[in-house]
């Protein structure tokens, strides 16, 4: 039998190897080696010529990325102090104008990086003003952006269709003309235009760029495009230093020192957060509440593992709530899940819970069960007839349910109906990641084999029974794991997971260390011929000895036979009511 059991070193990110580089990098960071894509096209628009000096970039709306988006732009500027605009000339109700020959010119720009991240029409186009017979004209950002760079937020101009159709007919034609905020009434003199031209940038979410695209599809074909990359793939140690010089960059603008042993507790987050062993976040808004949090536990502005451990350990204590009610209703028996001996045709499977409204995700065991009876080879999903099972959960079940088909290698028809359930569910499954427990429960109860209760399983399947990569692995490991703590650990007990999944453990301590002490277990499978083993005692398949394979072959033999020799009977008792 394979050996499939994980040492406790692969149930979190490997710290020690790069222990050496937490000390000795120095703290400069270059955004270009951090988002080269980003940067790349950013210089090509800023150094081009292009007809359509729009720009669109995917990142999340906020201050923060907007702030430094534009300390990036600033940096491509050159110290030329070139005058752009002009001034407007208002005498009695005559207005004029002329190109800028000073800084003082009222509507006069030296190009540079103008944001914002809501905006109003008034603070985008400036404003025409009437009082007491006296009118004024005040700038606006396009005015402060002419020549040089808009950086504004996609979402406040879907929000404001109307400033979309003005600012996209000044960035067209180059020429900035004076509307009265009043639709109804033209202004009461008349104001020349300007020359305007300005790279416009704007930021958005994908939704919010699909929305764009889908109102403006030829000048999204034509902008630059580009994103503000979330994470950052550690392939060698280069782009860990790259990522170790970015968390202290954005440490250093919260005014924050980070002792060394505060590195192998940010990454062990980082990894629970990207959900990847080979991936830490970039995103700043992330960081910064690490850090923040961190230093509420410190009187100074050096923060330590030690701060941030109790700073992660405070923040689950506080959204723990929902999560020890649903286990306690576990622990007092009102959700049945057996952690203990064996059973046919039902096993424990794993759930992640997402509440809506609550910060954090938890794993729950959830009991799935399977009866088997003579019929015409109908596979029943409980909960896709009961209108409680998703799209997704209804392709894993036709999935495995054509593996097993294959395996069996029928001629005919399977003279069994299966009926599958996930047990005391009341509301909606999906997701096809509890395919692979609900075909070893179904073949469990074909073979009349019981199942271990001590283990659950996780993963999905393919039409070849190879175990498919599942989401949210550690909160459906430490969900069981807890359950099975607070019965007391037995050493039999553990988990079965996609090998696949491997490269995404990262566990809370307390699991490592009973993995450490043979406590729990933790399996990876990268077939159901290898999960059935470890779940029965049994191979699925095996010449010359008993298998579960060949045991669903015989009891499929034994109904054949039986309805072979019952086959006479119906027609036997219909002709004695007929001579009666």
């Amino acid at each position: 039998m394979i050996n499939n059991q994980l040492e406790w070193r692969a149930l979190q990110p490997d710290t020690d190897s790069v222990q050496s580089l937490f000390s000795s990098l120095p703290d400069d960071c270059d955004f270009s080696a951090v988002q080269p894509r980003l940067f790349s096209t950013l210089s090509l628009l800023l150094n081009s010529q292009a007809k359509l000096p729009l720009m669109l970039v995917k990142m999340p709306e906020h201050t923060a990325y907007q702030s430094m988006l534009q300390a990036v732009i600033s940096g491509f500027d050159d110290e030329s102090a070139t005058l752009y605009g002009g001034h407007y000339h208002i005498e009695g109700a005559t207005v004029s104008w002329r190109p800028a020959t000073s800084t003082q010119d009222n509507f006069a720009s030296t190009g540079g990086v103008q944001s914002a991240d809501w905006i109003e029409a008034e603070q985008l186009f400036g404003c025409f003003r009437q009082y007491n017979n006296t009118l004024t004209l005040e700038p606006g950002l396009v005015h402060k952006a002419n020549g040089g760079t808009l950086l504004l937020s996609l979402r406040t101009l879907l929000a404001q269709p109307l400033l979309w159709l003005r600012l996209k007919q000044i960035l067209t034609t180059g020429q900035f003309s004076w509307h009265s905020p009043d639709e109804s009434r033209p202004l009461p003199i008349a104001v020349p235009s300007m020359p305007m031209h300005f790279r416009l940038i704007l930021t958005g979410e994908r939704d919010a760029l699909a929305d764009f695209q889908e109102m403006e599809p030829e000048l999204a074909s034509l902008a630059f495009y580009t994103e503000f990359e979330e994470n950052i793939q550690i392939v060698d140690e280069d782009a860990f230093s790259l990522w170790i010089k970015w968390a202290r960059l954005v440490a250093a603008d919260a005014e924050l020192l980070i002792a060394d042993d505060l590195w192998p507790v940010l990454m062990r987050e980082a990894v629970r957060y990207t959900g990847d062993q080979e991936t830490l976040p970039l995103c700043p808004l992330w960081l910064t509440r690490q850090f923040q949090e961190a230093a509420a536990n410190s009187d100074e502005n050096l923060i330590t593992g030690e701060h941030l451990q109790d700073a992660l350990e405070n923040r689950e204590w506080r959204e723990s709530f929902l999560a020890e009610r649903v286990r306690d209703e576990i622990l007092l028996d009102q959700i049945l899940i057996e952690t203990e001996g064996e059973a046919i045709g039902q096993i424990n499977a794993l759930s992640v819970i997402e509440f809506p409204g609550h910060p954090r995700a938890f794993g729950e065991p959830s009991r799935i069960s399977c009866v088997v009876h003579v019929g015409d080879g109908e596979f029943n999903d409980v909960e896709r007839k009961a209108e409680l099972g998703g799209n997704i959960h209804a392709k894993g079940m036709m999935i495995m349910q054509a593996w097993l088909i294959a395996e069996l290698e029928l001629d005919q028809q399977l003279p069994f109906s299966a009926s599958v359930v996930f047990e005391q569910s009341y509301s909606e499954v999906d997701g096809d990641s509890a395919s692979l427990a609900e075909l070893c429960a179904l073949i469990s109860a074909l073979a009349g084999q019981p199942i271990i209760q001590q283990i659950a399983v996780t993963g999905s399947v393919d039409q070849f029974g190879r175990v498919q990569p599942v989401g949210g692995l550690n909160e459906k490991i430490e969900g069981f794991f807890h359950v099975c703590a607070h019965r007391t650990l037995t050493g039999s007990q553990g988990v079965i997971i996609p090998a696949a999944n491997v490269r995404h453990l990262c566990l809370q301590q307390e699991v490592v260390d009973a993995v450490r002490e043979g406590k729990f277990h933790i399996w990876a499978v990268d077939s159901v011929q290898e999960a059935l083993p470890l779940l029965t005692k049994v191979e699925w398949e095996k010449e010359d000895a008993p298998c579960l394979l060949r045991s669903i072959q015989e009891r499929i033999a034994q109904i054949n036979q039986q309805e072979g020799r019952q086959r006479p009977w119906p027609l036997r008792w219909l002709n004695w009511f007929n001579q009666s």
